[in-house]
């Protein structure tokens, strides 16, 4: 798996999302962006533009979509929260 992403990225986006986010069916959502966990709270799940991001354990992480579109879309947003973070 190439490390593509970075671990802090997606943490502090999640945790955005969990703090900022309103309520929605499985989770919070902001920005096009829904986050969750699973019940024990060692894999993360952020969810959006037809992808699935899981996130678990030791940093490893999984993305699961369709096409490379959906995947790009997906980048964009989550670079987007963390841009917000940064100002």
């Amino acid at each position: 798996m190439k490390n593509e992403l970075s671990s802090n990225l997606v943490l502090k986006v999640y945790e955005y999302i969990q703090q900022h986010g309103e309520d929605y069916e499985q989770g919070k959502q902001c920005e096009g962006l829904t986050a969750f966990s699973d019940p024990d709270g060692y894999t993360i799940y952020l969810q959006g533009s037809g992808v699935l991001l899981r996130f678990g354990f030791h940093n490893t992480y999984q993305f699961d979509y369709d096409k490379e579109s959906q995947k790009a879309d997906f980048m964009k947003k989550l670079h987007y929260i963390a841009a917000m973070l940064n100002d």
